[in-house]
């Protein structure tokens, strides 16, 4: 307290505590004097960690933002730029606004310099959730719209060959009607996969590991214990309150999609559940949500398919109906949530966000 106290009042203190801006104080030599509790949670460290340590030793030492720094010092001036790249001491790379100023007071004339970093990821976040949304909502009635008009001549379809097969001579030639009938059941199988289940959905508590449970004993069954599925739960999770059955049949989606990815012999998953706070679905900032996590180690989505994958009939294999994803995303977006992922060849995540209680 006694560094905070001599760099600026104690009403400041409290208004610079307030921010939701990163806010770092750095001395001439690069020196952290001063940290604010939003830069403690961009930083992931703590102010003990951070005061006295030199800028080069918390964030990459070559970058951008040393660069602006030294410009500050020398100019005598502001200096902003937007969608800078940062690498954290976690060694994540972070895109942020970063405003540089010089600044000194009538108590310390040495040089000394205020970076604000606002992290945009947030805001990229919300946008491409909104894109994926919008993209859900066109591929459901895309896809709605397209099975109702399938599915009615489908069964005029089935229903003369059916007839047809009656009044044939030659019962060797019933080969060729049971053809007809065995495509027009399979094509019906496919418009109903497409139509998905209904829009009606039935919310009772339910322990999302028991529902992990389930769909891994399913998946462990169809390839007769084979998958090698890996648990890393949080006990500590409460109930949501969600359809079950929808819930099930997304996560098998999800995880018989990873099962496609990986190797029969190396491949591994891993199912992860954590709790997440303040995150934003749909424009709406929920207190507490849900995330589970369904990870593989194959070689990854094709990134030709990244922007695509949750159309309908977009696969990365050669045998996919491309209708898993699209599906998933449709049943988890029924409870209030969302699925996003990230790839990269050897690791694979599909993240869904389901919320717990109210929004904030």
């Amino acid at each position: 307290m006694a560094i905070r106290s001599e760099l600026i009042g104690d009403d400041s203190v409290n208004l610079v505590e307030a921010l939701a801006t990163a806010i770092i104080v750095a001395d001439g030599d690069g020196r952290i004097i001063k940290v604010n509790a939003a830069a403690e949670s961009l930083l992931a460290l703590s102010a003990a960690k951070l005061l006295g340590r030199r800028l080069d030793e918390v964030l990459e030492a070559d970058s951008e933002l040393a660069r602006l720094v030294e410009r500050a010092l020398g100019d005598a001036r502001t200096f902003t730029e937007r969608d800078l790249e940062i690498v954290l001491p976690s060694l994540r790379p972070l895109m942020v606004d970063c405003t540089v100023s010089p600044w000194s007071s009538a108590v310390h004339e040495a040089k000394r310099v205020v970076i604000e970093l606002t992290s945009v990821e947030r805001h990229q976040r919300i946008q491409l959730e909104e894109t994926m949304l919008i993209q859900n909502q066109v591929t459901t009635a895309l896809m709605r719209g397209l099975a109702h008009e399938i599915k009615n001549p489908l069964g005029g379809i089935r229903g003369a060959a059916q007839l047809l097969e009656r009044e044939l001579e030659d019962q060797a030639q019933a080969e060729y009607t049971q053809i007809i009938i065995g495509e027009a059941d399979r094509l019906r199988n496919l418009v109903d996969n497409m139509l998905g289940p209904p829009k009606v959905t039935t919310r009772v508590p339910v322990n999302i590991h028991e529902v992990l449970e389930h769909v891994a004993r399913l998946v462990s069954a169809e390839h007769n214990g084979g998958v090698s599925i890996v648990r890393d739960y949080d006990p500590s999770l409460p109930e949501l309150e969600a359809d079950r059955d929808q819930l099930v049949q997304a996560f098998l989606n999800l995880v018989r999609n990873a099962t496609r990815a990986i190797a029969p012999t190396s491949g591994e998953i891993r199912l992860r559940t954590r709790a997440q706070r303040k995150f934003t679905i749909a424009d709406q900032v929920h207190r507490l949500v849900l995330r589970i996590d369904v990870i593989d180690n194959g070689p990854g989505v094709p990134p030709e398919l990244a922007d695509s994958i949750f159309y309908p009939m977009v696969s990365g294999h050669a045998d996919g109906s491309g209708l898993g994803l699209p599906l998933a995303q449709s049943m988890v977006n029924r409870q209030g949530g969302l699925i996003g992922f990230n790839s990269e060849p050897g690791h694979t995540e599909f993240n869904v966000w389901l919320p717990l209680g109210a929004e904030q």
